[in-house]
This record gives C-alpha cells, sequence and structure tokens, in this order.
C-alpha cells in the first residue's frame, strides 16, 4: 500500500463529471477517481475546512463514529474492476468495511485518517506526470484555489 494526498477536485468537461485527484506521497503517480457530484461537494467542503449549517452524510458519519468511540485509521484504495474502484475503511477495532472510494476519501478528510492505494490500483490506474507537466498540476492547484463547493451542483 502506497500512502496517497488529495490534491483536490475538478469538473472534467465537456461531460461535466467530477473527479478527485490523488498522489503517491513519496512517489510521482496521480490517480484520478471519477466521482458524483454530491461526493465531489463533500471532498470540496471538507478541504477547504468549510462546515454546512446542517450535517452532510458524511459529516453524519464522522459524528456517529464519534459518538459510538470508533477510530476510522486507514482508507485504502483496493481494486479496480471493470472501471470501478473499491475502498475498504479500516477501524481501530480491526473491523474493514467496504466502501466507494469517493465516500471513504471524504470521511477520511474529515477525521485525518491516512489514505492508501494499493500497488496493483496504482500499477493499473497511476498516471506519471513528467517534470514538464507539473506546471500543469501547479495549474490545477490554482484552480482548486478558486473553485467553491457550490460549483458541483446541489448538496441536498
Amino acid at each position: 500500500m502506497n500512502q496517497l494526498d488529495v490534491v483536490g477536485v475538478r469538473v472534467e468537461m465537456p461531460n461535466n463529471q467530477p473527479i478527485v485527484l490523488l498522489r503517491e506521497v513519496g512517489g510521482d503517480r496521480y490517480l484520478p477517481i471519477w466521482i458524483g457530484p454530491g461526493e465531489a461537494t463533500a471532498i470540496a467542503f471538507a478541504q477547504q475546512g468549510m462546515t454546512p449549517a446542517r450535517p452532510l452524510t458524511h459529516d453524519l458519519f464522522k459524528d456517529v463514529l464519534d459518538a459510538v468511540g470508533q477510530e476510522l485509521t486507514a482508507v485504502r484504495i483496493t481494486d479496480l474492476r471493470d472501471g470501478v474502484f473499491f475502498a475498504e475503511l479500516v477501524f481501530a477495532s480491526g473491523v474493514e468495511v467496504s466502501a466507494r472510494p469517493s465516500d471513504a476519501i471524504a470521511l477520511a478528510l474529515r477525521v485525518g485518517s491516512p489514505i492508501y492505494g494499493s500497488d496493483g490500483v496504482l500499477d493499473d490506474a497511476g498516471i506519471v506526470i513528467p517534470d514538464e507537466q507539473e506546471d500543469e498540476v501547479e495549474r490545477f492547484r490554482e484552480f482548486l484555489d478558486q473553485i467553491s463547493p457550490e460549483d458541483f451542483g446541489s448538496s441536498q
């Protein structure tokens, strides 16, 4: 397993499909995962430190974990089958729960848990961005600084 950082969320044109971009810590691979607009909003909210007036689903899940004394220790992106990514939530109790990567990432950002990607997933779907393309990654980061969660549509 390789630790991943969340670079951010953007909308892929022309079909307006949100994408979350993860970067391998200590490596040169990026992992793009297409996600839904609700999850894009949840990830963007968490990255920007925004707290909605009423809890979104991922905020509620975090509150439930806190209330029952469970700690999410890691998120693992474990598999890619037929174009679909799979993830697991790993709890301090040893329990592992299957999850969509987008939900797992949104929750990990809220509780501060590390995110990991399997070697197989990174080998199959990881993208190496050469040094000359680092400017494009920087432009992507600048774009993320300018975008708001409302740009992804309704979060209800």
